[in-house]
Parts: C-alpha cells; structure tokens; sequence
C-alpha cells in the first residue's frame, strides 16, 4: 500500500511538470512570445505602386500587473522590441529610391520612455 502510494505521488509530480512545460512552451508560442513576422507594405513610387517586403517584430511580452500603482516607482513594462537594419529598393523607372526597416531579431526588452509610451493601455484586449 506504501510503494504504491510513493509511485503514485511520484507519477502526479512528474504529471504536473509535463503539463507545466507543455503550457509554457504553449505560452511563448500563442499568447505570449516576441517574434519575426513577415509582412508587405504597398508603397506608391514615380506614380506606380511598388510592395514592399520586410519583416517586422510581433507578440506579446509578459508583464505583471501591480496592485497598487504609485506615481514614484512605476512598474516595469517589456515590450517586443527589435533590431533593425535599413534596406534600399530602386524601382525601374524612377529616379527616387524607397528607404525601410527590416527586423533582425526580436526580444522581449525593458520599455524605453525616450522613444515608446510606456504606460498602461486602458483598452479592451482580446484574450488567446
């Protein structure tokens, strides 16, 4: 009766580890996770519309939420944030070149107040 009371607790705890790794690995990939996404951007150029391909950072990152929000210590927000490099597209035809962003890895990273509100989204946000 012993053995299989030990064997069972046992079984349970590495049950919850498995589940517990399966729901983390799910998070980073569906509701949470920083990404690489490609996208296409129509830009009109010398009046003809040229798409432009690139790649962009996307996802969300995890934050706790504070109880109590005070006006000297504000939280820490992560954001999906990136590095970028520019790449340049000539059309035939035209003498005006397009300048634009590509990502080239995305991270989740510290908010930076210099360039991107940080505050809190008072909106409706769609659960996954």
């Amino acid at each position: 009766q012993q053995i299989y009371s030990r064997r069972l607790h046992y079984t349970w705890r590495r049950m919850q580890l498995v589940v517990m790794a399966a729901v983390l690995a799910l998070a980073e990939v569906g509701c949470f996770g920083c990404h690489l996404k490609n996208i296409s951007i129509p830009v009109e150029r010398c009046g003809q519309e040229v798409c432009i391909h690139t790649t962009i950072c996307e996802g969300l990152c995890y934050n706790e939420d504070v109880v109590f929000e005070s006006p000297e210590e504000v939280p820490e927000h992560r954001i999906c944030n990136g590095d970028w490099s520019y790449e340049v597209k000539h059309t035939e035809g035209c003498s005006e070149s397009i300048t634009y962003p590509v990502a080239t890895s995305c991270s989740c990273s510290k908010c930076n107040t210099k360039d991107t509100y940080c505050g809190r989204l008072y909106a409706h946000i769609p659960s996954c």
